[in-house]
């Protein structure tokens, strides 16, 4: 599932934002997907103080939302932790979890941010880049950039923008919630991006697949140990 765009991991800080200067160049920020009949939800946490990246994938039927596989990956942890440089210190153990699936998704939703991004190089953006997958970033908060008012309902959305470029959207997922952060990884626009979110949100603020992932990432299943690399993982309810 790794294109020809993949790069070495053991490199420094400053070699890192060097690297996503150059990367973010290959991202496509049109619509470049087929029809989607997969989506895929990605999280990570970690283990042993840190010393274990531990990364979920979740796939969900499109449009019903129901888990058809899921995998997750354990991996030393072996980037430290800098603001702006979380893929590098992610991204190895998501792509192994990623490399576990069967079926490979359609569309990937990333717990994170993708163009909304100091070097508009966000983890979205990477493992889109890696994968040549079309994918979106999906946050919980705000990284970067500035936006106007927000309307209460479900759908709401503005701009988010750093001057006049527009970095993403604020969207309103759920009607009286706090709103999460869209914007594109790679091989989609904004637009279809939000629309995709959208149709991903239930009754909930995030995504179905951001909230299965996020339940694979956060909470040892049984059998997995911080010795082994991951195994694949099926059938598990989230909160």
């Amino acid at each position: 599932m790794v294109s020809d765009a993949g790069h070495p991991w053991d490199i420094s800080p400053r070699q890192a934002q060097a690297l996503q200067l150059q990367l973010r160049d290959r991202v496509v920020t049109l619509d470049r997907l087929g029809t989607v009949r997969r989506v895929a939800g990605i999280d990570v946490g970690f283990e042993d103080e840190g010393r274990i990246t531990r990364a979920a994938v979740a796939v969900l039927a499109y449009p019903s939302l129901e888990l058809i596989e899921s995998a997750v990956a354990l991996k030393p942890t072996s980037f430290p932790y800098v603001p702006g440089l979380l893929s590098f210190r992610e991204l190895p153990a998501v792509l192994e979890a990623l490399a576990r699936l069967h079926t490979p998704p359609d569309l990937l939703l990333c717990d994170g941010q993708g163009w909304a991004h100091p070097r508009r190089f966000g983890l979205a953006c990477h493992v889109g880049l890696l994968t040549d997958t079309p994918s979106i970033g999906v946050a919980k908060s705000r990284l970067i950039g500035d936006h106007g008012p927000l309307g209460p309902v479900k759908g709401s959305r503005t701009p988010l923008l750093k001057g006049t470029e527009v970095l993403g959207a604020v969207l309103r997922s759920r009607t009286g919630v706090a709103p999460i952060y869209v914007s594109i990884g790679h091989r989609i626009s904004l637009g279809t991006a939000i629309a995709y979110v959208l149709a991903c949100t239930t009754r909930y603020r995030l995504p179905e697949t951001t909230r299965w992932a996020h339940r694979l990432a956060s909470e040892k299943q049984p059998g997995t140990t911080t010795s082994r690399t991951g195994r694949q993982v099926q059938g598990v309810r989230p909160a």
